[in-house]
């Protein structure tokens, strides 16, 4: 008789936990997930999807101003912020549907409940234990808010999705990407914006100047950086909600949204019971192969607070799948991951920051273009593209390239691969541009500076 009812039991259907679920049962595996909220986890719900969807939207008022520029004259536009939540209400809807579609065409055995863990192989759901050769835990990560006098007051980012008024102001404290995305969603979409970030400067670990730069083209399109500051408390008034900051000032709004973090969701799972070790943060913390301190407990996504994006959760997922069930132990490479703030302008950036490539290389080349966009040349537009590229002098191997403009994500996907094959700044020279494009820039640029 087969101890085990299942050979993996996943733990949280998000990116990760699905991906790792669908390639173990692809290999003949049983496999069944537990998820007590819903299909697809953060990404799809409550970040990358959605958000990605509200910077589309806020992109329109300025695409309006800019028409005029190229030749079109607009009646009055009107924004319809019920609207757009029911049409991104619908597209998740679909997206959940795929999702749990996918897992069932697998053969996946769905539980739609929160599961915990009982020892090394069993899980507990409503009551009833299951037992598992493998269980992987991939619950994902949560909104952060600290302790504040009017805490009750405030919204996270998962809030933000589903207002059910666009609020004519809003003060958004942090200094990570939610943070800086939310600032120019509200204020592409016609809402007075305050950004309040407790240090000198947001999106600390990118490129100091492409930090720089984006602070200036945020101000230009009118939203109130205070950085330095935080907020001590707040009070509700009969005009909405009162801020008082450290620096003296009184900020009044509408809505005070918190992107301060996310922490790892592991309530409710036991893992101080059953010997799983996390860190001071909450993280679980695991070996190379993704394993924890119990051996057949494995961990993967935001949950161990590592590297927190969706692809990288994806890529752990089939990593454990690969050695738990088809014998091809494999691990992530997480060198030269590119990323994207959907900033306005977005932020593209892959490899090594100025910063740290001065600590860890003798001598280092850095080439800059800053200009004007071609279509802000008739736009009327003041907003600068800045592109960066950092070379390695001694042997002319790039070691970073960053961004800051208009799809600048689309392009730097396309040169993290050209960096994760080793490419040299000689061959980006040798490359032949497409003109007229801004990533042309990136094979143009022949004099360090």
């Amino acid at each position: 008789m087969d101890p085990f009812d299942f050979d993996l039991f996943v733990i949280g259907a998000g990116s990760g936990g699905v991906r790792t679920a669908r390639v173990a049962a692809g290999f003949g595996a049983k496999v069944a997930i537990a998820e007590d909220l819903y299909f697809g986890g953060t990404c799809v719900n409550v970040g990358c999807v959605p958000k990605k969807l509200f910077v589309y939207a806020s992109h329109f008022s300025e695409e309006f101003r800019h028409a005029s520029g190229f030749g079109w004259k607009l009646d009055q536009t009107q924004f319809r912020w019920q609207k757009l939540l029911a049409n991104k209400n619908h597209e998740i809807k679909r997206l959940n549907g795929i999702y749990q579609n996918l897992l069932e065409n697998s053969g996946v055995e769905i539980f739609d409940d929160r599961a915990s863990l009982v020892d090394g192989h069993s899980v507990s759901i409503s009551g009833k234990n299951y037992r598992a050769k493998y269980i992987l835990i991939a619950t994902g990560g949560w909104p952060h808010i600290p302790n504040l006098s009017g805490k009750e007051y405030v919204i996270s980012s998962n809030d933000a999705f589903f207002l059910e008024k666009l609020p004519e102001r809003v003060i958004i404290v942090g200094g990570g990407y939610i943070a800086v995305e939310f600032a120019g969603i509200f204020k592409g979409l016609g809402v007075a914006t305050t950004l309040v970030y407790r240090g000198p400067l947001f999106l600390r670990g990118f490129d100091d100047e492409i930090r720089q730069c984006l602070a200036a083209e945020m101000e230009k399109k009118g939203i109130n950086l205070k950085f330095d500051t935080n907020i001590q408390c707040i009070k509700q008034s009969p005009r909405g909600l009162t801020a008082e900051l450290t620096d003296g000032t009184i900020e009044e709004s509408d809505v005070i949204m918190y992107a301060t973090g996310r922490t790892p969701n592991t309530n409710g799972l036991n893992l101080e019971t059953i010997g799983v070790e996390t860190n001071k943060k909450g993280a679980i913390v695991v070996n190379e192969h993704y394993q924890t301190t119990v051996p057949s407990i494995y961990a993967i996504g935001d949950v161990t607070d590592r590297v927190n994006l969706t692809p990288v959760a994806l890529a752990e997922g089939t990593a454990v799948a690969n050695s738990l069930f088809d014998n091809s132990p494999s691990a992530v490479d997480y060198q030269n991951i590119p990323s994207c703030v959907f900033s306005q302008p977005n932020i593209g950036t892959v490899g090594l920051t100025e910063e740290q490539a001065r600590q860890r290389y003798e001598s280092i080349d850095v080439y800059r273009s800053h200009f004007t966009p071609l279509k802000h040349t008739l736009s009327g537009n003041n907003e600068k593209t800045l592109m960066k590229m950092i070379v390695d002098k001694t042997n002319d191997k790039v070691l970073g390239v960053h961004m800051v403009g208009s799809d600048a994500g689309e392009i730097i996907q396309g040169i993290a691969i050209a960096l994760k094959a080793g490419a040299t700044k000689s061959i980006f020279d040798a490359t032949i541009g497409i003109h007229p494009t801004a990533a042309e820039e990136f094979v143009t640029m022949r004099q360090p500076s």
